[in-house]
């Protein structure tokens, strides 16, 4: 029986229930970037050809100057860091696995598959969410002292000060990074592994050759080289977060947390507050471990008077 993962996105159920046409349907019910980096003329040979190591050794020696990539860490990309997580659990050792919570459910859900128990002990091996989703809590360094430490930064690029990428050369350290949500081009499909050369040696074997498409090659190595873009996205966003905090709390919601990309907040009643919202064609991302949380991504600049509707 294949496990029922709660996740953002769904905008066909939400059609099926309360009409429209996905034209119609404002979708604040993920993280991603509304406003994408803009896609740059490819090569002909990106779609034609298999890509060649000159494609993959640019990608990365891009990514190691965008994140500041200590010597000695490894770096491996693949389709989504979502694949990289589903790669994990299948080339360490130990058999559990500590994944303090509530957070990103698609930790726990691939090391029950390969076999793992989820447990308390954050000794042998911990994942660590940083910035946490939902509620974008910030881990400590020194609180991550595990023989193996995951750190999942997927949403940690609207904040790179906090970035623990100075860990990813430390033995038994790996640092998931994300293009997808601060790039907003979560279709593309890439997402990174750095660290631990052993580690990252054994994905790479598991993961196999053209992990990555030869498009998402090219336009992550143009990405990765624009920090003016990066730079510019950063103080848009923090605006755009400030003016939803504005908005929701106007209505009587909280603060809970969040990032840049999604912001937490507590209602009285979530699943009334997604059904009212709904109703007006804006979907919004409540979860079942607490019923007074709704969380909201940002709208595109030209959607927001939608989201002003709705409320």
């Amino acid at each position: 029986m294949i496990e029922a993962r709660d996740h953002g996105g769904g905008i066909d159920a939400a059609i099926a229930t309360y009409g429209g046409t996905r034209a119609d349907w404002l979708d604040l019910s993920t993280g991603i970037n509304p406003v994408a980096y803009p896609m740059p003329k490819l090569p002909p040979d990106a779609w034609t050809a298999l890509p060649d190591q000159a494609a993959f050794a640019q990608l990365y020696a891009r990514a190691r100057t965008f994140w500041n990539v200590p010597d000695g860490a490894a770096i491996i990309g693949a389709t989504g860091a979502s694949a990289i997580i589903a790669a994990l659990p299948r080339v360490l050792p130990y058999d559990s696995v500590c994944i303090p919570g509530p957070t990103y459910n698609e930790h726990g859900a691939a090391f029950r598959a390969a076999g793992w128990s989820l447990g308390q002990d954050a000794s042998d091996v911990i994942v660590a969410v940083h910035p946490n989703n939902p509620d974008g809590q910030l881990w400590v360094d020194g609180d991550l002292n595990a023989k193996i430490t995951i750190i999942d930064e997927s949403f940690c690029d609207t904040a790179p000060d906090q970035s623990m990428i100075h860990r990813a050369a430390s033995p038994g350290t790996v640092v998931l990074k994300s293009f997808g949500k601060f790039w907003g081009l979560a279709g593309l499909r890439l997402g990174f592994a750095i660290g631990d050369p052993d580690i990252i040696g054994k994905l790479t074997e598991l993961l196999g050759p053209w992990q990555i498409s030869g498009p998402a090659l090219a336009i992550g190595a143009e990405a990765l080289a624009d920090p003016q873009w990066a730079d510019e996205t950063r103080d848009r966003l923090a605006a755009d977060a400030d003016r939803l905090d504005a908005l929701l709390t106007n209505t009587g919601a909280e603060v809970v947390g969040g990032t840049t990309l999604f912001r937490l907040y507590r209602v009285k009643d979530a699943v009334a507050a997604q059904r009212h919202l709904a109703r007006s064609h804006v979907w919004s991302r409540i979860f079942p471990y607490a019923d007074d949380w709704l969380r909201l991504g940002l709208p595109a600049p030209d959607r927001w008077a939608q989201l002003e509707a709705a409320l």
